[in-house]
């Protein structure tokens, strides 16, 4: 991996100062003194600045997006934010959202965006268990209570078809994030995502784990994505995007520690602590096999048309079924492939 001369952090800053930067609520922007040939570029988050950010938080503090030209801005997401449209709007620039199957439903939807990259190369999403009444494979869901989230209960309708399971044959409640409905015996299951260190704390050493991913479901998380306008009028500055966040989680895969030591800074509601538990976590659904042969933020058309054909199995598609080539490109990582570190 290519490594260019970082700018001095102190030089960044007080040139910011002069030309009255500013750093406000979680934006946050950050500038070369040669200011005129800057460009600040949209993230929208399509959930809460956390640690899915830790590799463009990374990029910012070590000057490289300012080497391609841009500046940071990182707009949080949240339930009520529609970060697709956003983006789709031109509002922001780039976008990363949790799951994959959110950018095939809107380009079936008709937005005009279409993935570039993968961030987290497997989902973490996950079905929890205990050992006194595991779930170690899908066939162990007959007869069990799943408590979930509504909007992750398309994820467990897929699991269930992708291997042969009646619907009927596994009882559903819909919940928040919490992990007490097993720990009360409400449910036998409990869903989330795997990164959330603090959260699954409460379940301790019994926990039983089984991943989507490993249930068959092989969605991709923290996917990157830009508007069919942006690749055709401004190609240069996706992969400028792209190469400055390609290198910061490099720069994460090698100083994990201070890495957090930068994401809590940003955002001192964060507990370094539970951060510093999770982090290895994300930087193994960053970098794995696939990585190590391909490099950072690599995926398949493959694996994106399989995702298409089980969604549309379930009637998830308001019309016909998205195209793979309008949902996904591979043109961006190819164009930038020296810059992406290649680790696993």
């Amino acid at each position: 991996m290519r490594h260019r001369t970082k700018l001095d952090r102190r030089s960044l800053l007080q040139g910011m100062t002069a030309l009255g930067a500013a750093l406000v609520g979680t934006r946050i922007s950050i500038e070369r003194a040669w200011a005129a040939d800057i460009h600040t570029i949209k993230l929208q988050l399509g959930w809460l600045a956390g640690n899915g950010i830790l590799g463009e938080l990374a990029a910012d503090e070590n000057g490289y997006f300012a080497e391609e030209g841009l500046a940071l801005d990182v707009v949080a997401g949240g339930p009520n934010v529609d970060g697709v449209a956003s983006v789709a709007s031109g509002r922001a620039e780039i976008g990363s959202i949790s799951s994959s199957p959110s950018l095939m439903l809107a380009r079936s939807q008709g937005l005009p965006v279409k993935c570039i990259a993968a961030g987290y190369q497997q989902h973490p999403f996950t079905y929890f268990s205990l050992e006194k009444n595991p779930v170690r494979e899908p066939k162990d869901l007959i007869g069990k209570t799943v408590a979930t989230n509504g909007t992750a209960r398309i994820l467990l309708q897929a699991l269930l078809a992708a291997n042969g399971i009646p619907e009927d044959q596994v009882e559903v409640l819909v919940m928040g994030a919490d992990m007490s409905p097993l720990l009360t015996g409400q449910a036998d299951v409990v869903t989330g995502w795997k990164t959330n260190v603090s959260a699954l704390s409460v379940l301790g050493p019994e926990r039983v784990d089984m991943t989507l991913w490993d249930a068959g479901i092989r969605l991709y998380a923290n996917p990157y994505y830009v508007t069919d306008r942006s690749l055709n009028e401004n190609p240069e500055q996706v992969r400028g995007m792209l190469r400055a966040i390609a290198r910061g989680w490099g720069w994460v895969h090698d100083n994990p520690e201070a890495a957090v030591d930068i994401l809590v800074s940003r955002y001192p509601n964060l507990d370094r602590d539970a951060e510093l538990a999770a982090v290895g976590s994300v930087v193994e659904y960053s970098f794995n096999e696939a990585t190590r042969e391909h490099g950072w933020g690599t995926m398949t058309r493959e694996n994106w048309q399989a995702q298409i054909d089980i969604y549309d199995r379930l009637g998830q598609f308001e019309g016909a079924a998205p195209a793979v080539d309008d949902v996904m490109t591979l043109s961006v990582l190819d164009e930038i492939a020296a810059m992406r570190p290649v680790y696993g």
